[in-house]
């Protein structure tokens, strides 16, 4: 059982390192959104996301609800750090600054 913690642990760590590079990310997006004037949330792109993460899951075997769940909160935290940090709404438009 230890070994197998151990495991889990080790995948959690590589868990953390990939979703604060997905943060890095966020935050390229949050500059560029503001440049290209884009708003936060954008609901194509989300169902777009959504819609290959359950496809990607179903492929690896893991469980479509769960992954869906997953980023669900992910992109739900994204749009949140994104509207804070550009000073608007959600689905405002930023202004030219």
């Amino acid at each position: 059982m230890a070994e197998l913690r151990n495991e889990i642990d080790r995948i959690d760590d590589e868990l953390i390192l990939l979703l604060a590079k997905r943060c890095q990310y966020v935050d390229r997006a949050t500059v560029l959104k503001v440049v290209e004037r884009l708003p936060p949330k954008t609901e194509d792109r989300i169902a777009q996301v959504l819609a290959a993460v359950r496809r990607r899951a179903s492929q690896a075997g893991l469980d479509e609800a769960l992954a869906s769940q997953i980023w669900s909160m992910l992109i739900d935290w994204g749009v949140a750090y994104e509207a804070d940090r550009m000073g608007v709404d959600e689905h405002a438009l930023p202004s030219n600054r």
